[in-house]
């Protein structure tokens, strides 16, 4: 297949590869029609008839209610402050112990610092990349008030043995679904199999409204506590007569008009996007599967992954080559995506650092010079953020994990088979490519 272009030769190919871009005449036509309406936002941060948002705001959140099966949905502006408010909603605070991924984007974990409880990290399946039972059956101590789960990459944790370990504790489960919309486990829809879920409208997620996000609950008094959270509860509850006024501090946490009006919009198209997604996984997977040091997920039978990115597993003792330079050679041979100028081939070695490692973690500092909540005198417990606590995540991130986004719509055949391509030809080249990283090391 000629010479590597890390070593020089012609890439495989040049022209850049279609943008995810699923914004069209649609949400023009709805945005158009919210500013003819002259209504962009209708929350009032009171007791008032429009505390809970606009006719569009109430529309999205039915149809998202019904979409994925769930009692309660609302919308927030992003899925961080969806995640924010569902941990307020459990009532957690000083002193508790809320378990998470180290393996996911920060907000993930910082959801229990907004609250001053500790973030305690439990580790992941080597398989789906999310929290183990096992694990998390370690981690829990009379502090754990939560669990946050996070289905990464579009893969459903394994729910039913999580959940049943947290009724027996009584710990109150939040999902984070933000990179698994549509995604399902044994039929059901993630986001719903918890007490609470939170999904993102993010710009790079399978649908978006630029930002943006939902919660969803089945649980009537979760559903009223987040809705007070994002709309300045302290200044609501006396006249709702709310009870439990337990972190009913406020934000303002609230999506607007428009946005809802293209979630509406994107809502439609998101079966038949993941569909493609999957579709595009499948014929890549069959054109990859005969490379020896590749290696898939597999999923159950009733387990339905959307892959927000597509998850590589690489063997480098059967490859002879570090992750580090495969994945550079790849890039050399491919070209950047149209919107995602800059950036290169969209493939990289790992996902994210393990959040423990992060310096708030190492250094326990996050609200004030003591240290809080690490330090806050209602804490009793001890937690360990050593590099090592979590070896399924750092082997994951530092040495076996590859993940690429070459593989969304409109991604066509001719695309992946240019994608599919580059892996073989540099496994076509191994020796060359030994010998190059082997002098690169030496220089």
């Amino acid at each position: 297949m000629g010479k590597l272009a890390i070593l020089g030769g012609e890439p495989v190919r040049k022209k850049p590869f279609p943008g995810y871009n699923i914004i069209g005449e649609e949400e023009q036509n709805a945005v158009s029609a919210v500013l003819d309406s002259g209504i962009l936002s209708r929350y009032i941060g009171g007791q008032h008839p429009d505390f809970m948002g606009g006719p569009v705001v109430q529309s999205f959140e039915a149809a998202w209610a019904e979409a994925f099966s769930s009692k309660h949905a609302l919308a927030v502006n992003s899925a961080t402050s969806g995640l924010y408010a569902a941990v307020g909603a459990a009532g957690v605070g000083p002193g508790d112990e809320i378990i998470v991924s180290p393996y996911t984007m920060m907000a993930s974990a910082t959801a229990a610092i907004v609250y001053n409880a500790v973030p305690v990290f439990a580790d992941i399946d080597p398989n789906t990349f999310c929290l183990s039972v096992e694990s998390i059956k370690e981690k829990i101590t009379p502090r754990t008030r939560a669990i946050i789960i996070v289905h990464i990459f579009g893969q459903p944790a394994d729910m039913d043995p999580i959940m049943e370990l947290a009724k027996f504790n009584n710990i109150l489960v939040i999902e984070d679904a933000a990179q698994a919309p549509f995604a399902t486990y044994k039929g059901q829809p993630v986001g719903t199999l918890g007490d609470i879920g939170v999904f993102s409208l993010n710009y790079h997620k399978h649908i978006h409204t630029g930002e943006g996000g939902v919660v969803t609950t089945n649980d009537p008094e979760l559903a009223e506590r987040v809705s007070l959270i994002r709309n300045h509860a302290e200044a609501v509850v006396g006249k709702r007569g709310t009870s439990n006024i337990v972190n009913m501090v406020g934000f303002n946490f609230r999506m607007g008009e428009i946005e809802a009006a293209i979630g509406l919009c994107q809502l439609k198209k998101g079966p038949s996007l993941v569909e493609q997604r999957c579709k595009n996984i499948s014929f890549l997977e069959r054109k990859l599967r005969d490379i020896p040091f590749l290696a898939f997920q597999e999923c159950a039978e009733d387990v339905r992954h959307v892959y927000y990115v597509h998850p590589i597993k690489f063997n480098g003792q059967v490859s002879g080559l570090k992750r580090e330079t495969f994945v550079a050679a790849i890039k050399a041979e491919l070209p950047e995506t149209e919107l995602r100028e800059g950036e290169g081939a969209l493939i990289g070695a790992g996902y994210v650092r393990p959040i423990y490692l992060e310096p708030m973690y190492q250094q326990k500092i996050a609200f004030g010079e003591n240290g809080y909540p690490f330090t806050h005198p209602s804490y009793d417990g001890t937690v360990n953020y050593e590099k090592g606590i979590c070896p399924e995540t750092e082997k994951a991130h530092f040495e076996t994990l590859i993940t690429h986004e070459m593989m969304r719509p409109p991604m066509s055949e001719d695309d992946l088979n240019d994608v599919a391509a580059a892996f073989h030809k540099i496994n076509e080249n191994l020796p060359q490519l030994r010998e190059f990283e082997t002098n690169s090391i030496g220089s």
